[in-house]
């Protein structure tokens, strides 16, 4: 062995040169200053076959700085959504509580499956699930869960620990022929197909149930599904609740749910189902759980106060829930992967045990304490936690009201702007979220009939497609024409979650989750819809 070049090695890639690395982080910081000037969302060239094709590794050893210059025009090229013109879709800016919590993390590098590898940051993990908990449960008994790589896995233990509950022994003799089905709303996210695909259960067996106007599950329809579910000897694992759907927000009702899975499952003398709310999105409201309405600290409007109002009475129906998703990497403006699954009562996790003979490595794990006993995952980072706690006390609970409250005051705004142009219709008025999802047709149409005959199931399917490419043809024209210093960037979905008559719905869509977006921003998107 050459000793002296081994040594070089240790010394420039395992002993921790603070100067060389302050260096460094600064120059990161000052691309991120000179980014800011240049228009959001302008992506430098792409290339994949480039990329592909050179695939280059040093041959020598080199120095930090070498490893600064192959990551750096990825870095720069990469756009960080500090822009308040940042309006397509359900993601923020990172805050910078949060930095310190993650930078925090990477140096320590925990892997939070068993204490041995984790420590004190396994601590943490219970300490920020626990907060969590409380938030989104409104305080429960005996709550438990982890941080894992985001939203699809966290519904994906929510469904595994349903299978198991209404097929016993299911994790190690499989479904063995059993009818068996999972349902969800209308307007879930699709990443619920994924996990029904990856839990065996299979697409085919996964039920959506339409949703109203509301973008909430029809209960009826909920109901009567179950029903006769049961009546055709099928297994109801799971019902996926959705709370805060992705495109309008829309907010299915957990406790009626709950009353209605329970009823049935006991009307057919089987097993009740996992009710798992996917909060990935709408979780954030509960930080509102405890804002004063009567005092008003922050003097709200009325208007802003009964959506506040009326967001507190749904988040109440949460404590009805087996178990729940929260991203925090999305409105808590966490660092990804922020996600956590999170029991309602810990002896659920049961359903997910394995036994230490199964992991001979893990060897000196706990059930008290060690999530490797029962996570998907064998190696589970820390950002999550690191994340969580540092912005929960940087920012504070009165902090985080005020982001919330605000953004709902944005999208309120928004909506107000657009109801007062006939050619256009704001399909989710009553949402009580930061996300705004409206039609934009040319000067003339009435929007708000076109609307009402769309849904009666009198509108033609040619003036359907007609007005749905109408309104496609705005879009890209206001993409082609925006001024990208001044113009907020929109998105449009095929399909908002509502479907009457089997007609997906498209829109254009904002979400206002960015807190520095303001007034002027939404000027402006009047003014360029205003000009098309």
């Amino acid at each position: 062995m050459k000793e002296k070049e081994l040594k070089k090695i240790i010394d420039t890639f395992f002993v921790c040169n603070k100067e060389e690395l302050v260096e460094i982080f600064e120059e990161f910081l000052n691309a991120l200053d000179a980014e800011s000037n240049l228009s959001p969302g302008g992506c430098m060239s792409r290339n994949y076959e480039t990329a592909q094709a050179n695939p280059e590794i040093h041959n020598l050893p080199g120095n930090l700085k070498d490893a600064r210059d192959a990551i750096f025009p990825y870095f720069w090229g990469t756009d960080e959504w500090y822009s308040k013109l940042h309006l397509e879709n359900v993601k923020g800016p990172a805050n910078y509580a949060s930095l310190i919590g993650a930078i925090a993390c990477l140096l320590k590098n925990p892997n939070l499956c068993v204490d041995t590898y984790s420590h004190r940051s396994n601590e943490l993990e219970v300490k920020a699930i626990t907060a969590l908990a409380n938030l989104v449960f409104y305080h429960t008994d005996s709550p438990w869960g982890i941080f894992n790589m985001g939203g699809t896995i966290s519904n994906l233990y929510g469904g595994r620990i349903g299978i198991e509950k209404v097929l016993p022994g299911a994790m190690t003799k499989g479904l063995q022929g059993s009818k068996i089905i999972g349902v969800v709303s209308g307007a879930a996210h699709y990443s619920n197909e994924t996990l029904a695909g990856w839990l065996g259960l299979g697409t085919d067996h996964l039920i959506s149930v339409p949703t109203d106007e509301r973008f909430a599950m029809d209960l009826n329809l909920l109901e009567q599904l179950l029903n006769r579910s049961y009546r055709e000897n099928k297994k109801v694992a799971f019902v996926i609740a959705t709370f805060g759907t992705t495109d309008a927000f829309g907010m299915d009702d957990i406790a009626e749910i709950r009353r209605i899975m329970d009823e049935q499952a006991e009307i057919a003398q089987q097993p009740k189902p996992q009710l798992h709310v996917d909060g990935a999105v709408g979780w954030m409201l509960c930080f509102l759980n405890e804002y004063d309405l009567i005092k008003n600290p922050f003097s709200l409007t009325t208007e802003i106060l009964q959506i506040v109002e009326k967001a507190q009475k749904c988040s109440e129906k949460l404590k009805e829930a087996d178990s729940i998703t929260v991203d925090f990497h999305k409105m808590g403006w966490g660092h990804y992967p922020s996600s956590a699954f999170i029991v309602n009562r810990r002896e659920d996790l049961k359903y997910l045990n394995r036994s230490k003979a199964q992991i001979p490595y893990f060897s000196e794990a706990k059930y008290r304490h060690d999530p490797a006993l029962f996570t998907l995952e064998c190696s589970r980072p820390a950002i999550g936690p690191y994340s969580v706690m540092a912005s929960l006390n940087g920012i504070g609970l009165t902090g985080y009201q005020m982001l919330i409250a605000r953004s709902l005051e944005m999208a309120f705004k928004m909506k107000q702007i657009l109801s007062e142009l006939k050619y256009c219709k704001v399909l989710n008025p009553k949402s009580v979220g930061p996300n705004v999802v409206w039609w934009v047709l040319p000067k003339g149409r009435n929007a708000e009939e076109i609307y009402q005959e769309l849904v009666a199931g009198t509108l033609s399917k040619e003036d359907k497609n007609r007005y749905f490419e109408e309104m496609k043809h705005l879009f890209d024209k206001r993409v082609s024409t925006l001024d990208p210093m001044k113009d907020a960037r929109l998105s449009y979905t095929n399909s908002t979650g509502y479907s009457p008559h089997e007609s997906q719905i498209p829109a254009w869509k904002a979400v206002f989750f960015n807190p520095r977006t303001d007034e002027e921003v939404i000027e402006r998107i009047r003014h360029s819809i205003e000009h098309l």
